[in-house]
């Protein structure tokens, strides 16, 4: 039951953000997105290498300097990964009118929750394979480590919900229910991938370290690739070097603390 909670947290953060579609009455302003945006990038980074990069390479210590090759490839691996996804999912970043991935004849709407979507997908990776280390017994994962990274995450989720529910309502003259629901549709898919993850445990807990390196990097690409150059855009971009300096440390301080 614990393990179970632990996977719902970060889709509660998801949840909660989307919710403030009830709450405001315009989309968020652009500065506050930026900021937003910088510290779910923060979080994200840090989340990669202290939940991620360190404990592959610490399970791996037992082939001395050649311990990184597991990080490494798995790195690698998860940036491959979500650089395929992104040419073959139809999305349609914030902000932007250009769609991305194959051409689909979707609705708009349906291209912005994919975009989000898209990038939930590594993160609930990244919680289901910590808390299947935890499962298998593996000395380097701690519940309270898997708790912290799902804390975390969650965190960095509510400013997502929000970003996405507020301008579905606000530009698409979209029910204030109906952005809700988009806005947690694009979370649902974390629980899942973390629950597929755990699923396939047997599968999973030999090759942990290039896992959680994967994980890692799939969630590397999306901050490079797409939250740090939308926080970075137009004036005032240290608004948004700032939220990333909060949420590495939030993230940093969590993880050490509780992990």
């Amino acid at each position: 039951m614990d393990i179970l909670w632990g996977l719902l947290i970060p889709f509660a953060g998801t949840t909660l953000g989307a919710a403030c579609v009830f709450l405001l009455k315009d989309q968020i302003k652009q500065n506050v997105q930026k900021a937003l945006l910088g510290f779910a990038s923060g979080v994200m980074v840090a989340a990669s290498v202290w939940s991620l990069l360190i404990p592959a390479m610490e399970m791996s210590a037992d082939m001395g300097r050649l311990s990184f090759i597991p990080a490494s490839v798995g790195f690698l691996l998860g940036v491959l990964f979500l650089l395929i996804l992104d040419q073959v999912i139809p999305h349609l970043h914030l902000g932007s009118n250009t769609p991305e991935g194959l051409k689909k004849n979707l609705k708009k709407n349906t291209m912005m929750v994919l975009a989000v979507t898209l990038h939930n997908i590594p993160e609930g990776m990244a919680v289901g394979v910590v808390f299947a280390g935890v499962i298998s017994g593996n000395t380097n994962m701690t519940l309270a480590g898997a708790y912290a990274l799902a804390i975390g995450i969650a965190i960095q989720n509510f400013p997502e919900g929000a970003i996405i529910s507020l301008p579905l309502k606000s530009e698409n003259d979209m029910s204030k229910p109906k952005a809700f629901l988009y806005g947690v549709g694009s979370g649902i898919v974390e629980p899942i991938a973390a629950l597929i993850t755990i699923a396939l445990l047997r599968f999973v807990e030999p090759i942990l370290p290039y896992m959680l390196a994967f994980a890692a990097g799939a969630m590397i690409y999306v901050v490079v690739e797409e939250l740090i150059p939308e926080a970075s855009t137009g004036e005032h971009s240290n608004i948004g070097t700032i939220g990333f300096a909060i949420g590495f440390t939030i993230m940093m301080v969590l993880d050490v603390a509780l992990g």
